[in-house]
């Protein structure tokens, strides 16, 4: 026990040094979401400014999060356009991709650095509620009704209008990278709700796609996180 906390805690003071470099790689994506590999991947920073990954297990012992260069400015870039319509809100990412990309279990995509999970932010009488944010691993067995609160404690929701403002913001961002979403994965039910908010609204106003056809258990398991795959605009790299 004493060994993996050593190298989680060495792995999550290193992280931060390798940042600036960053900026300057080329990853190639390979293949698909579904069978693919990373090249030249490079890692998210386990805490930056409004954001941070969920699990220090899955940072440090599982390396889960890779992407691809290009998705790697498009996160950062959206998260600080958020600073600007979502002040004080702080944002969680969850799985990425390996090092080198490939098979992740339990995932049946994450595998050439184009996929991103992303925490659903939650609520709380109208402020932001984070008691769950460190559940770590076991965040994604969280699971809401078809109202967006959550079962067993129904004064937390899902954030809908701040959750609209991210993907927006992704949207934008992956622009400037020569990318666009291509595809973003939530539970249908939710969407909905998610697409009364204003934010939401603009959301069907651009065009991003939200899967409507899921085998039920990947649905049911698309509610207290959502997925977005990013392709090269003109080049498919991530195919569903």
């Amino acid at each position: 026990m004493r060994y993996w906390a050593t190298i989680i805690f060495l792995t999550l003071s290193l992280s931060g040094f390798a940042q600036k470099k960053k900026a300057n790689v080329k990853s190639q994506s390979v293949g698909t979401v579904r069978k693919g590999e990373l090249k030249n991947g490079v890692r998210l920073p386990y805490k930056s400014g409004n954001f941070s990954y969920f699990s220090p297990f899955s940072y440090g012992v599982l390396r889960r999060a890779y992407v691809n260069s290009k998705v790697y400015r498009t996160v950062i870039e959206a998260y600080q356009i958020c600073e600007k319509t979502c002040p004080n809100q702080k944002f969680r990412v969850m799985e990425c991709s390996r090092k080198h990309g490939g098979k992740m279990k339990p995932h049946r995509t994450h595998q050439n650095g184009t996929s991103v999970d992303f925490m659903t932010p939650l609520k709380k009488k109208d402020k932001q509620f984070r008691f769950y944010d460190h559940l770590g691993i076991w965040h994604y067995l969280m699971a809401f009704d078809k109202s967006g609160r959550m079962k067993g404690t129904r004064k937390v929701k899902i954030d809908y209008e701040t959750m609209a403002k991210h993907i927006i913001a992704l949207d934008d961002a992956s622009k400037k990278e020569g990318l666009r979403i291509k595809k973003v994965i939530f539970k249908i039910e939710l969407q909905a709700g998610l697409f009364k908010t204003k934010y939401g609204k603009e959301l069907k106003r651009r065009g991003i796609y939200f899967v409507r056809a899921l085998p039920k258990i990947i649905d049911n398991l698309h509610d207290e996180h959502y997925h977005v795959d990013f392709e090269e605009v003109g080049k498919v790299v991530a195919n569903h």
